[in-house]
């Protein structure tokens, strides 16, 4: 009796479809919408940082001092919740009819502001939120000696832990007070304009979370976002402009007694 041996098949290739090489790039490539990839929906590009310059508006007029933007802030980037460690704070400023200005911003303006009403002299009093100023020239910079801190290709400036060597002097560099050391990490610390958000297409978290929508948020480069409104639309100015940093916050309705 003949036997048959039985020989392996060969290994037959799968046919890719277009939808499966389309889910296979995303998965490479990090994209969020893995899902709709999957399923023959358009795949979305990857981010391309070229295609953006960001930047913050901020209407002091429209600020109230609720602390919400600096306690969402100090939650969404895991800020030490010891006092004078902020990424973005408010300050009060108290004009008198004297002429005198008097400045506070007890604990970043994080539980809001004591009352000031009643006093005899009181000529007004409003509310500056600041931050990291993100400048297209900045000094923190060109001081940092191992190029921990650098500029995005999208208008971003940030501290790469990783090369930080805690000498702070990107922090004495810095003409705003937007930068503070670690004591977690022995590593300088700032605003991010929640870059980890951006580039998912959300808003910083202090913007999201304003009542009043004081604090824009933008690509300058299109003229239909918010904040491309926000720059045409408003008589907008920068702090400390003599120092030649080309901040990309812009103040509408900045009073000239902030410095």
């Amino acid at each position: 009796m003949n036997e048959k041996r039985l020989q392996p098949e060969a290994p037959v290739e799968e046919e890719i479809s277009e939808e499966r090489r389309a889910f296979l790039r995303a998965c490479a490539l990090g994209a969020p919408f893995l899902l709709g990839a999957f399923r023959g929906e358009a795949a979305e590009a990857p981010y391309n940082p070229h295609e953006h310059l960001y930047a913050m508006g901020v209407d002091v007029e429209r600020c109230i001092g609720c602390g919400r933007c600096v306690e969402a802030c100090k939650r969404e980037n895991d800020v030490p919740r010891e006092p004078y460690y902020f990424r973005t704070w408010v300050e009060r400023y108290v004009v008198m009819t004297q002429g005198e200005t008097a400045v506070d911003s007890p604990n970043g303006g994080i539980a809001g502001f004591p009352a000031v009403g009643g006093e005899r002299g009181l000529l007004r009093t409003f509310f500056v939120p600041k931050l990291c100023n993100h400048c297209a020239n900045p000094p923190c910079v060109q001081v940092c000696p191992v190029g921990a801190t650098f500029s995005t290709e999208d208008g971003v400036v940030l501290v790469d832990k990783d090369y930080c060597i805690g000498c702070r002097y990107c922090i004495q560099a810095c003409p705003y007070g937007a930068r503070y050391f670690d004591p977690r990490s022995r590593t300088a610390d700032k605003c991010t304009f929640c870059y980890h958000r951006v580039v998912r297409g959300l808003l910083p978290a202090c913007v999201e979370v304003c009542p009043t929508g004081a604090r824009v948020f933008g690509d300058l480069r299109q003229r239909s976002s918010p904040l491309g409104r926000f720059t045409r639309l408003t008589k907008i100015q920068v702090l400390k402009p003599h120092l030649n940093t080309e901040p990309k916050v812009f103040y509408a309705n900045l009073d000239g007694e902030v410095r």
